[in-house]
Protein backbone atom coordinates (compact mmCIF):
# COMPACT_ATOMS: atom_id res chain seq x y z
CA UNK A 1 0.00 0.00 0.00
CA UNK A 2 1.29 3.43 -0.88
CA UNK A 3 2.52 5.62 1.93
CA UNK A 4 0.14 8.45 1.01
CA UNK A 5 -2.81 6.02 1.24
CA UNK A 6 -1.63 4.65 4.59
CA UNK A 7 -1.42 8.16 6.01
CA UNK A 8 -4.90 9.09 4.75
CA UNK A 9 -6.37 5.86 6.13
CA UNK A 10 -4.73 6.49 9.51
CA UNK A 11 -6.10 10.05 9.47
CA UNK A 12 -9.63 8.79 8.88
CA UNK A 13 -9.26 6.18 11.61
CA UNK A 14 -7.99 8.79 14.07
CA UNK A 15 -11.08 10.87 13.33
CA UNK A 16 -13.32 7.88 14.02
CA UNK A 17 -11.42 7.03 17.21
CA UNK A 18 -11.42 10.67 18.36
CA UNK A 19 -7.67 10.38 19.05
CA UNK A 20 -6.88 14.10 19.22
CA UNK A 21 -3.08 13.98 19.44
CA UNK A 22 -2.79 11.41 16.68
CA UNK A 23 -5.30 13.30 14.54
CA UNK A 24 -3.51 16.64 14.86
CA UNK A 25 -0.15 15.05 14.06
CA UNK A 26 -1.54 13.26 10.99
CA UNK A 27 -3.14 16.49 9.83
CA UNK A 28 0.24 18.22 10.07
CA UNK A 29 1.82 15.41 8.05
CA UNK A 30 -0.92 15.57 5.45
CA UNK A 31 -0.60 19.35 5.18
CA UNK A 32 3.18 19.12 4.70
CA UNK A 33 2.69 16.58 1.91
CA UNK A 34 0.06 18.75 0.24
CA UNK A 35 2.38 21.77 0.41
CA UNK A 36 5.08 19.78 -1.38
CA UNK A 37 2.51 18.58 -3.92
CA UNK A 38 1.54 22.16 -4.70
CA UNK A 39 5.19 23.14 -5.09
CA UNK A 40 5.79 20.14 -7.37
CA UNK A 41 2.80 21.01 -9.52
CA UNK A 42 4.08 24.57 -9.87
CA UNK A 43 7.30 23.09 -11.26
CA UNK A 44 5.36 21.06 -13.82
CA UNK A 45 5.14 17.71 -12.01
CA UNK A 46 1.39 17.03 -12.17
CA UNK A 47 1.62 13.84 -10.11
CA UNK A 48 2.88 15.63 -7.00
CA UNK A 49 5.61 14.16 -4.86
CA UNK A 50 6.64 10.50 -4.82
CA UNK A 51 7.29 8.02 -2.05
CA UNK A 52 10.92 9.09 -1.54
CA UNK A 53 9.90 12.72 -1.07
CA UNK A 54 7.17 11.75 1.40
CA UNK A 55 9.73 9.73 3.36
CA UNK A 56 12.02 12.77 3.39
CA UNK A 57 9.18 14.95 4.67
CA UNK A 58 8.40 12.48 7.45
CA UNK A 59 12.07 12.17 8.40
CA UNK A 60 12.43 15.93 8.56
CA UNK A 61 9.31 16.28 10.69
CA UNK A 62 10.51 13.62 13.14
CA UNK A 63 13.93 15.25 13.38
CA UNK A 64 12.39 18.70 14.02
CA UNK A 65 10.27 17.31 16.82
CA UNK A 66 13.25 15.55 18.41
CA UNK A 67 15.17 18.82 18.42
CA UNK A 68 12.18 20.65 19.90
CA UNK A 69 11.77 18.02 22.61
CA UNK A 70 15.45 18.42 23.54
CA UNK A 71 15.06 22.19 23.71
CA UNK A 72 11.94 21.91 25.87
CA UNK A 73 13.71 19.54 28.25
CA UNK A 74 16.63 21.93 28.60
CA UNK A 75 14.14 24.70 29.33
CA UNK A 76 12.39 22.63 31.98
CA UNK A 77 9.16 22.23 29.97
CA UNK A 78 8.75 18.48 30.29
CA UNK A 79 5.05 18.63 29.34
CA UNK A 80 5.88 20.15 25.95
CA UNK A 81 8.77 17.73 25.45
CA UNK A 82 6.41 14.82 26.05
CA UNK A 83 3.92 16.23 23.52
CA UNK A 84 6.69 16.42 20.90
CA UNK A 85 7.71 12.83 21.64
CA UNK A 86 4.15 11.59 21.22
CA UNK A 87 4.09 13.25 17.78
CA UNK A 88 7.38 11.53 16.91
CA UNK A 89 5.82 8.14 17.71
CA UNK A 90 2.96 8.81 15.28
CA UNK A 91 5.29 10.03 12.51
CA UNK A 92 7.70 7.11 12.91
CA UNK A 93 4.88 4.62 12.26
CA UNK A 94 5.18 5.54 8.58
CA UNK A 95 8.96 5.57 8.36
CA UNK A 96 10.95 2.44 7.52
CA UNK A 97 13.18 0.98 10.20
CA UNK A 98 16.26 3.11 10.79
CA UNK A 99 19.61 1.52 9.97
CA UNK A 100 21.90 0.77 12.89
CA UNK A 101 25.39 2.27 13.10
CA UNK A 102 26.93 -0.92 11.66
CA UNK A 103 24.38 -1.11 8.84
CA UNK A 104 24.97 2.57 8.00
CA UNK A 105 28.73 1.97 7.87
CA UNK A 106 28.19 -1.04 5.60
CA UNK A 107 25.93 1.03 3.32
CA UNK A 108 28.58 3.78 3.15
CA UNK A 109 31.28 1.21 2.31
CA UNK A 110 29.10 -0.32 -0.41
CA UNK A 111 28.34 3.09 -1.95
CA UNK A 112 32.02 4.10 -1.84
CA UNK A 113 33.09 0.91 -3.60
CA UNK A 114 30.19 1.17 -6.08
CA UNK A 115 31.48 4.42 -7.54
CA UNK A 116 35.14 3.92 -6.66
CA UNK A 117 35.31 7.00 -4.43
CA UNK A 118 38.82 7.80 -3.26
CA UNK A 119 38.72 11.32 -1.82
CA UNK A 120 36.51 13.86 -0.10
CA UNK A 121 35.74 15.29 -3.56
CA UNK A 122 33.62 12.21 -4.24
CA UNK A 123 31.51 12.76 -1.13
CA UNK A 124 28.60 14.34 -3.05
CA UNK A 125 28.37 11.39 -5.44
CA UNK A 126 28.36 8.90 -2.58
CA UNK A 127 25.72 10.88 -0.66
CA UNK A 128 23.54 10.98 -3.79
CA UNK A 129 23.68 7.18 -4.02
CA UNK A 130 22.90 6.80 -0.32
CA UNK A 131 19.97 9.22 -0.52
CA UNK A 132 18.61 7.34 -3.51
CA UNK A 133 18.72 3.99 -1.74
CA UNK A 134 18.20 4.82 1.93
CA UNK A 135 15.93 7.87 2.14
CA UNK A 136 14.03 7.66 5.41
CA UNK A 137 16.22 4.84 6.70
CA UNK A 138 19.26 6.79 7.82
CA UNK A 139 20.07 10.17 9.29
CA UNK A 140 22.31 11.79 6.70
CA UNK A 141 23.60 14.22 9.33
CA UNK A 142 25.23 11.26 11.08
CA UNK A 143 26.30 9.62 7.83
CA UNK A 144 28.36 12.65 6.72
CA UNK A 145 31.06 12.22 9.39
CA UNK A 146 31.16 8.45 8.78
CA UNK A 147 31.69 9.09 5.07
CA UNK A 148 34.38 11.73 5.71
CA UNK A 149 36.20 9.30 8.00
CA UNK A 150 35.98 6.55 5.37
CA UNK A 151 37.22 8.76 2.53
CA UNK A 152 40.03 10.27 4.62
CA UNK A 153 41.48 6.89 5.58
Amino acid sequence: MQLRTRINDALKQAMKDKATTRLSTLRLVSAAIKDKDIAARAEGNDDGVGEAEILAILGKMAKQRAESARAYEEGGRLDLAEAERSEIVVIEEFLPRQLSEEEARAAVDAAVSEIGATSIRDMGKVMAILKGKYTGQMDFGRVGPILKERLSA
